[in-house]
């Protein structure tokens, strides 16, 4: 296969608890035209012989010679990718098997961005529900980030490949600029996704979450401290609900 319908990018780090089921989770898609490129961010733990264990010419493996970071790891992949559209899944979160292929659905009536709802999971298998509009424009993201990384998925011929900086919220930002360019996003009433919260979680840090928000608001939007406000003040709102 030399070119692959969709890629995705799963950045990894010391994962040898979590990223067996992570790739079991793609390779069972109903959807098989797919590469992985898995980047292991110069991981210490037996990540790397897990990955190799699969005997599978989808999965793509990348090393890094040293620790480059989440948003490093992911722009290596995005940069190699060779797909239509381009997805994202960390190596402690999990797809339901038919993600792709309810996705693909709507990408190929006219759909440039399309993500769903998903759930969220811990330690102690609690388990909380993320509902999501189902049509998102950028104001709407604006309020909140209402498009899950390990949901997303765009249309990489359309859009071009939309890189992550280098900040905190990465993939917020990322998922600002793809809606800067296709307008608005699908979201599937659906939870096609499951994501680990775990106590090293950096979205888990409530305090860091908040300084990063602001930060996007008046650094990387250059939004005026009014403007900044309201929607910082909606931001936090959303947070949470989202935490009932």
């Amino acid at each position: 296969m030399e070119h692959e319908l969709i890629s995705i990018i799963m950045p990894a780090y010391n994962a040898e608890k979590t990223i067996k089921e992570s790739i079991e989770s793609i390779l069972n898609q109903t959807i098989i035209d797919f590469r992985i490129y898995i980047i292991d961010d110069n991981s210490t733990d037996t990540t790397s012989e897990i990955i190799h264990s699969f005997n599978d010419k989808r999965i793509i493996y990348i090393y890094n010679d040293s620790n480059q970071g989440v948003s490093k790891s992911r722009n290596i992949g995005i940069k190699l990718s060779k797909g239509k559209f381009i997805a994202f899944l960390d190596s402690d979160d999990l797809w339901a098997p038919n993600k792709l292929e309810e996705q693909y659905k709507k990408l190929i009536n006219g759909w440039d961005v399309v993500c769903s709802n998903y759930t969220t999971f811990d330690e102690t298998n609690q388990i909380k529900h993320r509902v999501s509009p189902e049509i998102i424009n950028y104001s709407d993201m604006l309020l909140s980030n209402f498009i899950g990384n390990l949901t997303g998925v765009y249309n990489k011929d359309n859009i071009g490949k939309v890189y992550q900086k280098n900040k905190g919220h990465e993939d917020y930002i990322m998922w600002l600029d793809i809606l800067k360019k296709s307008k608005k996003a699908y979201c599937i009433q659906k939870p096609l996704a499951k994501y680990r919260i775990s106590e090293k979680s950096l979205s888990g840090n409530k305090l860091k979450a908040m300084q990063w928000q602001w930060s996007i608001y008046r650094n990387e939007l250059n939004l005026s401290f009014i403007k900044s406000s309201y929607y910082f003040i909606n931001y936090i709102y959303n947070a949470l609900k989202k935490r009932k």
